[in-house]
């Protein structure tokens, strides 16, 4: 596939570097194109149009399976899948629409020395239907987007949110919970010194008791969690991408995000698309791992799902390695966890 993909790019190289020369004059001196070669390219329009057609539907079918489980990993997220499906569905709607009329009407109105152009002055019922119609249709998305966003950051109907700090740095992810309180201390980088490697302020009666957490984080199912986020470097993206989160980490300010998870990781793993996904990925491993086994080295572990919290923004050398684990579990079973951890200040005594 890679080979037939950089022949069809050299091709298309090749075309325009001759359909150059022919605009300058190079293969002949009448640069007047006939009738046969107008539908030559008017025929050829009609095969693009097959073929991009072609090549959307067959990525969509074949490689559908790398896309994310239907199923949300949380409550906001069922919300955030309309929209995204309401706007992929007009986004695909008018591009076929548009790609069709346009390489149609190539085709059809291609240049004939018999055929006069009509001239077509404008027209103001026109201008106003494709003028009116994309606007309606954008406010309605935006409207929608709104509520949508509001839905993630209400906690109004929660009685007690969790708050959780998610500090990002080149190249790793550090988690820091409110304590019983239920609130974070204040941090600043320049309060960074030994095992405080998040900078929280200390002398700030609310950082008492918060937990700082490295390659894992635990969530509660069905119990709000509102993130706060904060970087030390460079600007990076936290991105949960099973719960449909995505906020910017940005050096000097802090962002926030909020969802309420609906799964937990195990159950999420007996989930029919996951199943699917980690069996193909496992069959990769497998073939992997016998190449290994034979020049001498460990075969691959089986691959099993977990929730990560992964970094969407081109940060660095090891941006592909900025990864930490999620686990969601039933709120008793977090509130164990939770328990057994150490706050940062039993940490630094």
């Amino acid at each position: 596939m890679k080979a037939l993909f950089i022949i069809a790019i050299l091709a298309a190289i090749a075309i325009g570097f001759w359909q150059v020369a022919r605009l300058l004059g190079f293969t002949k001196s009448n640069q007047v194109a006939t009738k046969k070669e107008n539908n030559i390219n008017g025929w050829l329009m009609l095969g693009l149009l097959a073929f991009v057609h072609g090549l959307l539907i067959y990525f969509m079918v074949v490689y559908g399976d790398v896309l994310l489980p239907k199923l949300s990993a949380s409550t906001e997220g069922e919300s955030i899948d309309t929209l995204f499906k309401i706007t992929f569905g007009l986004i695909l709607f008018v591009q076929f629409f548009t790609q069709i009329l346009i390489f149609y009407f190539s085709f059809k109105y291609r240049g004939n020395i018999d055929r006069q152009a009509i001239f077509y002055a404008d027209s103001h019922k026109l201008e106003m239907i494709w003028t009116s119609v994309p606007a309606v249709v954008l406010t309605g998305l935006v409207l929608y987007g709104i509520w949508t966003w509001n839905k993630v950051m209400d906690v109004s109907k929660d009685k007690e949110p969790l708050y959780i700090e998610i500090y990002a740095k080149q190249f790793q992810w550090e988690a820091r919970y409110a304590g019983p309180d239920n609130t974070l201390g204040e941090a600043n980088v320049r309060n960074i010194k030994g095992i405080n490697t998040m900078g929280v302020d200390m002398q700030d009666k609310n950082a008492a008791d918060d937990i700082t957490v490295l390659k894992e984080f635990h969530l509660p199912k069905g119990r709000k969690v509102v993130f706060q986020f904060r970087s030390q470097d460079v600007i990076h993206s936290a991105y949960m991408p099973h719960f449909r989160a995505q906020m910017n980490c940005v050096p000097g300010m802090k962002t926030h995000f909020g969802f309420t998870p609906s799964v937990t990781t195990e159950e999420m793993r007996k989930n029919e698309d996951i199943i699917a996904k980690v069996e193909g990925i496992n069959k990769i491993r497998e073939a992997k791992s016998k190449e290994l086994v034979a020049a001498g080295e460990d075969a691959l572990e089986p691959y099993e799902f977990d929730y990560l919290l992964l970094c969407n923004k081109i940060c660095g050398s090891s941006h592909y390695n900025m990864q930490m684990k999620i686990v969601v579990e039933e709120e008793a079973d977090f509130n164990k966890w939770l328990k057994s951890q150490k706050t940062l200040a039993q940490k630094i005594n």
